[in-house]
């Protein structure tokens, strides 16, 4: 008996002692485990920050891109307008030294007006302290198209604005792109003469300001109905010398007591030898409240402005052709919305198609 509780007591102080270092066995691996778990967690915090920080950098460079690729696609969806601008710290471009450097490049210089003095006249302010509308073409280009493209006259000459902000140090000038007026005009884009003006033009701007560059014009355009030009005809006989010089006095009658005024007159027929037409002359035409309206907000409006419109018989043709381009060029290319800038816009058209129907239709 005594040996079996012996033999009891030993078996017990040897469980006691093996459950006495169980604990300790126990603990230190919760320690390790727990430790561990610390890290892996470590990790993946780091791990998920990093993913995190790649996927923000990637999602901040993919918007970046998509930023760029709207505003080139922006600046390339309407290029109407070309607006070419430099610094003009010192003061030493003016619009006298643009025209001689237009006129170098071989453009003739029909108008170049400043419209502040009008504007202070009329309206006691202006919005700028330079701004001009000017007129200009070249005899060359237009006896490329004259012949057989007749419409081109309704941007021969073309225009452009010339404009400084109040207290800005930088002189602008707004122009129509080439592909605009082909547009307009119907004359293809492909057209070789198009492609000479464009290279004259792109000349005279950069020896204008050479410092200067285009900047994206981000107005967005507008779409228009209906035909882009304002079109009329009427009958003249074979003694269209005497009738012609009394069209030109009822249009030019017609002109001023509808408030318009005649700022470059072009007998496009005499400059361009053996043109086939009997008289092609050009007006340029525009109206003050129109132009300090829309100019406010709008001084790429002189790439418009003043309005082309041409008069032309052809030789051994009876018919006597008129043409202006409508403004809803303008609502289209400058993304006008204003109803005020519409109204003013509209109104104007309609005075001017009015008084050409009334031209048009005198009976001598």
């Amino acid at each position: 008996m005594k040996k079996y509780l012996l033999a009891l007591l030993v078996i017990a102080g040897f469980a006691m002692s093996a459950c006495s270092e169980q604990p300790k066995t126990e603990a230190a691996k919760t320690v390790t485990e727990a430790k561990e778990a610390v890290q892996q967690t470590a990790k993946e915090v780091k791990e998920a920050a990093e993913k995190k920080v790649e996927e923000v950098a990637k999602k901040v460079e993919e918007k970046k891109e998509e930023v760029k690729k709207e505003a080139t696609a922006t600046a390339a969806a309407n290029d109407d307008i070309r607006i070419f601008q430099a610094d003009n710290s010192d003061g030493k471009i003016t619009p006298d030294t643009i025209q001689k450097a237009f006129e170098k490049a071989g453009f003739y210089m029909a108008a170049n007006n400043s419209m502040n003095f009008p504007f202070k006249r009329d309206f006691n302010n202006t919005y700028y302290d330079v701004f001009n509308l000017a007129a200009f073409y070249s005899v060359d280009v237009v006896k490329d198209f004259l012949k057989d493209n007749p419409t081109i006259g309704l941007f021969a000459p073309m225009t452009m604005s010339i404009y400084t902000k109040k207290g800005d140090k930088t002189i602008t000038i707004a122009t129509l792109n080439p592909k605009r007026m082909a547009k307009i005009t119907g004359i293809p884009e492909d057209h070789p003469g198009w492609k000479k003006l464009d290279d004259m033009l792109q000349k005279a701007l950069k020896d204008a300001m050479p410092n200067g560059k285009f900047v994206p014009y981000t107005a967005k355009q507008i779409d228009v109905e209906g035909p882009l030009v304002v079109e009329a005809t009427m009958e003249m006989g074979e003694d269209w010398e005497d009738q012609y010089e009394d069209l030109q006095n009822n249009f030019e009658s017609a002109l001023t007591e509808g408030g318009f005024q005649m700022p470059a007159f072009n007998e496009l027929s005499e400059e361009v030898e053996d043109s086939g037409y009997d008289f092609y002359v050009v007006y340029s035409v525009c109206k003050i409240p129109v132009a300090y309206a829309i100019s406010k907000n709008h001084p790429e409006m002189g790439a418009y402005a003043p309005c082309s419109m041409y008069i032309y018989k052809k030789e051994g043709d009876n018919k006597v052709h008129f043409a202006i381009h409508h403004v809803k060029n303008w609502v289209h290319s400058m993304g006008l919305t204003d109803k005020e800038e519409l109204k003013i816009l509209n109104g104007a058209m309609d005075k001017f198609k009015t008084l050409l129907e009334k031209v048009v239709s005198t009976k001598e």
